[in-house]
């Protein structure tokens, strides 16, 4: 067994980093006469609404609203979040919450599906990534929010919800119902595929990630041999916790800069390198990613890849580079706020660009499963643009090449590929 890696200081890429809240009016009063007025603007039209509009309003509501407004007019995935919307954000990061199962981003007012998480009523329905939802329960979307989005999409188990969706490809829109589950977010699944050769897919990067990936692969390590070769599935995997991406890059990596971050407050710059104690064998490795890969996930492909540690076949991943920080405010709600982008060993952002796979392999499957294009990073509104500078699994434990896998052309193609760089290998050792 190896040693585990040390721990690291939690920073979320979409969910949460606990910080102090910040006070409002010291901010406001290093800002300047200026700031002021403008503040004064809109407790001008606060009273005005208060006092004038035509029926009775919600003072907190208002606020709220304002704020809601205020992030908007940022990049797509600062937001602010309600005193539910913030504790329902928390048990993300746990694994397990009631709803469908679909990562979503806004795109020009419009709910884009980033990626369905493995396993879950929207996956086994069938929505796909680069889908758009055009409505929840027939109620037309307008100007879409993306934490109220989510709220809609939650709920109690063994509750319906139908959405709307349009996709490339279809006539007109199409009603998926769906009935919301507990979503019990398994974010490692491993199994051989055949003697020596491993695969392991991460849903999704949560608080236990990095070790349940060592646990996997000590397990896979146990069979008939050794690892020979491996496949590292990052595909529809969404992101999640920076120092779990950063954990998993550093099982295969011994030495080197993982990922770095770059941001205007000084806490935004950050560094995170490889460790050399519990580094895997020096076994081909493939990465498998395409346009649901976001996040987390483009940090592992983009430091295996920069340091020539794996080669990444697919398609082009989503191009989200930011870090959003959450930050918990005085009444119990949160704002998430982008605080940083964060850079490949390399010195590479790519964000609004996303990995451009070492083998590009179209995502369709050997039967026709029709138009699988996605959406990205660069296609959200208000996107952030370039910077000038530079869980165990429950899956059989022998080797098994399913009929599923035999029809997913990017995994085969990968399949092959690790089988030929074993066999390189043995011909130049």
């Amino acid at each position: 067994m190896k040693r585990q890696k040390p721990t690291r200081r939690s920073l979320l890429i979409a969910v949460q980093v606990a910080i102090l809240a910040p006070v409002l009016w010291l901010t406001v009063a290093s800002a300047g006469d200026e700031t002021y007025q403008r503040l004064e603007l809109f407790t001008d039209v606060l009273a005005i609404v208060e006092k004038s509009y035509v029926e009775p309003v919600d003072l907190t509501e208002l606020i709220y609203g304002g704020i809601r407004g205020m992030l908007a007019t940022l990049d797509p995935h600062s937001s602010f979040l309600s005193p539910e919307m913030y504790q329902d954000m928390k048990a993300d990061t746990h694994g397990e919450f009631g709803g469908v199962g679909i990562e979503i981003a806004v795109r020009d007012g419009q709910l884009l599906v980033v990626a369905p998480i493995e396993g879950t009523p929207a996956d086994e329905a069938g929505i796909e990534a680069g889908d758009l939802i055009r409505a929840i329960d027939g109620v037309l979307i307008k100007d879409a929010e993306l934490m109220p989005a989510v709220r809609q999409l939650r709920g109690a188990k063994g509750d319906a919800v139908t959405l709307t969706i349009w996709r490339d490809g279809f006539d007109q829109p199409r009603d998926y119902t769906l009935v919301r589950d507990i979503i019990h977010i398994n974010s490692i699944k491993g199994r051989l595929l055949e003697p020596g050769y491993g695969y392991v897919k991460i849903t999704q990067f949560q608080e236990k990630t990095g070790a349940d990936l060592e646990k996997e692969l000590d397990r896979l390590h146990t069979f008939d041999s050794p690892l020979k070769g491996l496949i590292l599935d990052l595909r529809n995997n969404p992101g999640g916790l920076l120092d779990q991406a950063v954990a998993v890059a550093d099982q295969f990596l011994s030495e080197g800069l993982i990922v770095y971050t770059e941001g205007r407050e000084e806490g935004s710059q950050m560094r995170f390198s490889a460790t050399s104690s519990g580094t895997e064998p020096d076994y081909p490795l493939v990465v498998l990613i395409n346009g649901g890969s976001a996040s987390a996930s483009e940090i592992v492909a983009g430091a295996l890849r920069d340091h020539g540690r794996a080669l990444i076949l697919g398609e082009k991943s989503f191009g989200k580079g930011s870090v959003q920080t959450i930050i918990p405010l005085s009444d119990d709600s949160g704002l998430r706020l982008t605080t940083a982008r964060y850079f490949t060993p390399s010195g590479v952002s790519i964000q609004a660009r996303g990995i451009e796979p070492d083998i590009v392999v179209s995502g369709l499957r050997l039967e026709s499963k029709g138009d699988t294009a996605h959406f990205r990073e660069g296609d959200l509104k208000n996107h952030i643009d370039q910077p000038n500078a530079a869980s165990q699994s429950t899956e059989t434990t022998g080797p098994h090449l399913s009929d599923t896998d035999q029809t997913d052309f990017q995994l085969m193609r990968a399949f092959d590929l690790l089988k030929g760089l074993e066999l390189l290998r043995g011909m130049t050792s």
